[in-house]
């Protein structure tokens, strides 16, 4: 039965959608089987393992909006165990769509819950808001993962998303657990990176991973050949990274 994480911050341009294809990617290459949703309207993850967003014909959309079964919207990925619920351009609306909904904040929650026997691990990317989307896969997620830049504004905004998995654990779904808090864009030289991760460890003491994903020409080269890192250049440091972060998660559970 999967365990289901979701990859969680509303400020952008953090390493979320990078976070989640590739440590997606890498517990695919771990033998797991893995289901990356793109809960996206910008479709990144999709595009970044080699799925062409403009051919889809079944997405997230289709879910949320038409009421689609995941299992006619999920797609088989050219790298090792590594499923995909794609995203699609009209996610954007999407929204608006299922605001008047009933249950609007189950619907992602009652398409995934059929195939989740059928995985080890589903990965959710989400959309850098705190909207109706993110409260979808908060609400499915048994926890969620904050990625944060080591930059100037790193904790701007987290109270806004801790009050949003509060609101949510308390009306939706009390099981959800914080993952942990991951570093991204690490540059050890510089005396900022160690106030962010001091200042990081104070806001979440305890829950911050060990790994940290250290910024990089590969990593962000990778995504443009609709690749993941570890299949794009296994033997950078952020491959390495992530597959570290990987083992980090599948040894917490065997722990």
């Amino acid at each position: 039965m999967a365990k289901i994480i979701a990859v969680s911050n509303q400020k952008g341009g953090v390493g979320k959608t990078t976070t989640s294809v590739n440590l997606a990617a890498c517990l695919g290459k771990m033998g797991k089987k893995t289901l990356l949703v793109d809960a996206d309207p910008q479709g990144n993850a999709t595009s970044g393992v080699a799925i062409d967003k403009s051919k889809v014909k079944y997405s997230t959309y289709s879910i949320l909006v038409d009421g689609a079964k995941a299992e006619q919207c999920v797609l088989t990925t050219p790298y090792d165990n590594l499923h995909i619920l794609p995203s699609s351009l009209d996610l954007a609306a999407a929204e608006l769509e299922i605001a008047e909904k009933p249950h609007r904040e189950a619907l992602l929650k009652n398409a995934l819950l059929p195939i989740k026997q059928y995985y080890d691990y589903i990965i959710i990317d989400c959309p850098p808001s705190l909207g109706l989307i993110t409260a979808n896969a908060l609400t499915v997620a048994d926890t969620f993962l904050v990625p944060i830049q080591c930059e100037y504004y790193a904790l701007e905004g987290l109270s806004q998303l801790i009050n949003t998995v509060r609101r949510i654990k308390r009306q939706y779904n009390e099981s959800i657990e914080i993952e942990g808090v991951l570093l991204t864009m690490y540059d050890g030289r510089l005396n900022l990176t160690q106030q962010v991760v001091d200042e990081v460890k104070k806001f979440f003491p305890r829950k911050v991973f060990k790994t940290v994903i250290p910024r990089g020409v590969r990593l962000s080269e990778a995504p443009s050949f609709g690749m993941p890192v570890i299949y794009y250049d296994k033997s950078c440091k952020g491959s390495q990274a992530y597959m570290t972060l990987a083992e980090e998660i599948v040894g917490k559970e065997r722990g």
